[in-house]
């Protein structure tokens, strides 16, 4: 996949159509300075903004190859244009990351990018949705949490960990990074 070219192309014609997105994954980690290894583009996108999405997609020769309540994955048609995945924006905490989306410029792109404490929300839902994630995720957050953890809003994050039952695991976190007594 051609990251830039591709990346250049979603974000102009996402600005055109006005699309609510952030930009989240791999992707995302390297807009915040943290560098991953990414197959594609992730992104979470307002749920009413899916048939402009779908538009933009075909029109850039994207064929829609999964779609459920939840989330859309495109192919290229192209191998230069790779993939890219849709996460659905529906429910109140993934339309407050929207939200809070950053603005981030790379070169002369300006790109809406989720901030880190909704970065790591999303990745402990995909540890739980796949445990076999686990490690990967908590690594991610963990590397997160080494730059960010002094700006860290941890009220937010205790919040997304104890949604999905990881109390445990955001004690841990939060005696190595962070004051024991935010976030509380």
């Amino acid at each position: 996949m051609e990251f830039k070219k591709v990346l250049s192309l979603l974000i102009k014609n996402f600005d055109r159509e006005d699309v609510r997105y952030g930009l989240m994954g791999g992707f995302s980690l390297a807009m915040l300075g943290i560098p991953r290894t990414t197959v594609d583009l992730d992104f979470l996108v307002h749920e009413g903004d899916f048939k402009k999405i779908d538009k933009i997609m075909k029109i850039m020769s994207y064929k829609l190859v999964f779609k459920t309540e939840n989330v859309s994955q495109y192919v290229g048609k192209a191998l230069s244009l790779g993939e890219v995945d849709f996460v659905h924006a529906f429910r109140k905490y993934s339309k407050k990351m929207l939200k809070r989306a950053q603005v981030r410029k790379i070169d002369d792109l300006t790109i809406k990018v989720l901030c880190p404490e909704d970065i790591i929300g999303l990745k402990i839902q995909a540890m739980i949705n796949d445990p076999t994630r686990k490690n990967r995720e908590l690594a991610d957050i963990e590397s997160i949490l080494d730059k960010y953890k002094d700006k860290i809003d941890w009220g937010l994050l205790n919040e997304y960990f104890h949604l999905f039952g990881l109390d445990k695991d955001f004690n841990i976190l939060i005696k190595r990074y962070g004051d024991i007594d935010k976030g509380r």
